[in-house]
């Protein structure tokens, strides 16, 4: 297998081929586990894990590979065991703010070239929880793709409903209906999905992500469990790791994620609202919060019914969650930094060994 194969384009091909000078080789993470890797080669994949040096000048965790990145390697014990030296640029990612307290970006995915955001038609359908998965796929560079599941346990009325609301939030974004019954959409979800190219499934536990792999792979490979007594899918996958299916495309499966908190997504949220993003530019104020204020044409077009309430305020809430996630990002990098000055300060005037 030729690494152009494994979703290495032109792009990447660049800094790859600079590897051999420092005595590595490119390969792909396909499977994180905690502190456990999995790299793949045009030869095969095998088990790898983090050198010293890398762990020391990682500055976060976001410096550390994760599933789809490209990395250098050297292999040992006769290419059966692998280090990883260093992380090649990203072309696109999938982060999220860690889960918890902690303000600190968690990467997901890299090297994406589009996400498919699955939500059930049945119990999953949530238009706000759809609007964050758009702003994370945009915000990283990735082209969405909404696919909307278990289309068989609603009528077709319903089904139009619930296709027009997504139409208001994801004017851009293509729609595809899917049943992991019947098979209806599996075919056009395959034919969106080209040779060398990198996909991945983003979704709730339980909204038929397996079942749909199962369905791609042809095989029925991955493990999934049988539904709950309200409907809903029983959560089955649980690690990230990257699946070749037999067209040449790469699809990455990953755990339904509970938190979807924002962190440095300005520019997702301005793309996936760009509807309100426009209209913000004719307000009468240059710094209009959409609230009250006269003059405020976000706030006529709602009046006009141009636009829904709902829609307007999960914008204002997710601008406003992620400017707060960036203000503490920034003071607790400026504390780090301000502490890192004292402890030189200290050292340098200190000088010398300790004395007793």
């Amino acid at each position: 297998m030729k690494l152009i194969e494994l979703g290495l384009d032109h792009g990447l091909a660049g800094p790859a081929s600079e590897l051999a000078a420092l005595e590595l080789s490119p390969a792909r993470v396909t499977a994180v586990d905690r502190s456990r890797y999995l790299v793949r080669n045009g030869e095969g994949e095998v088990p790898a894990e983090l050198t010293g040096k890398l762990l020391h000048l990682a500055e976060s965790s976001v410096d550390l590979p994760c599933v789809g990145d490209w990395v250098g390697v050297r292999y040992r014990d006769a290419g059966t065991q692998a280090s990883i030296h260093s992380v090649l640029p990203r072309r696109s990612f999938l982060r999220r703010k860690a889960a918890g307290r902690d303000v600190e970006f968690q990467m997901i995915a890299a090297n994406i070239d589009a996400a498919f955001i699955v939500q059930s038609c049945h119990f999953d359908f949530n238009i706000p929880r759809l609007e964050r998965y758009l702003v994370m796929a945009r915000d990283g560079h990735i082209e969405p793709v909404v696919l909307l599941t278990k289309t068989d346990l609603i009528h077709p009325e319903a089904l139009e409903r619930l296709i027009g609301q997504i139409r208001r939030v994801a004017v851009d974004a293509q729609v595809v209906c899917v049943s992991n019954v019947t098979g209806e959409g599996v075919d056009q979800v395959r034919a969106l999905m080209a040779p060398g190219k990198t996909y991945c499934l983003l979704g709730s536990s339980g909204v038929g992500k397996t079942t749909l792999i199962n369905r791609l792979l042809g095989d029925g490979d991955l493990e999934t469990r049988e539904v709950s007594h309200t409907g809903e899918g029983r959560h089955t996958t649980t690690r990230r790791h990257l699946i070749l299916l037999a067209n040449g495309a790469l699809l990455i499966d990953m755990p339904g994620m509970r938190e979807l908190g924002l962190l440095g997504a300005g520019v997702g949220i301005e793309e996936t609202f760009a509807d309100l993003a426009a209209l913000a530019g004719q307000c009468r104020f240059p710094d209009c919060t959409h609230d009250s204020e006269p003059g405020c044409a976000v706030r006529a077009a709602v009046e006009r019914n141009e636009i829904s309430e709902k829609h307007l305020r999960n914008y204002l809430k997710l601008r406003k969650e992620s400017a707060f996630h960036d203000l503490s990002l920034t003071e607790r990098r400026n504390k780090d930094k301000a502490f890192g000055r004292f402890i030189h300060t200290y050292k340098k005037h200190k000088g010398g060994p300790d004395q007793d």
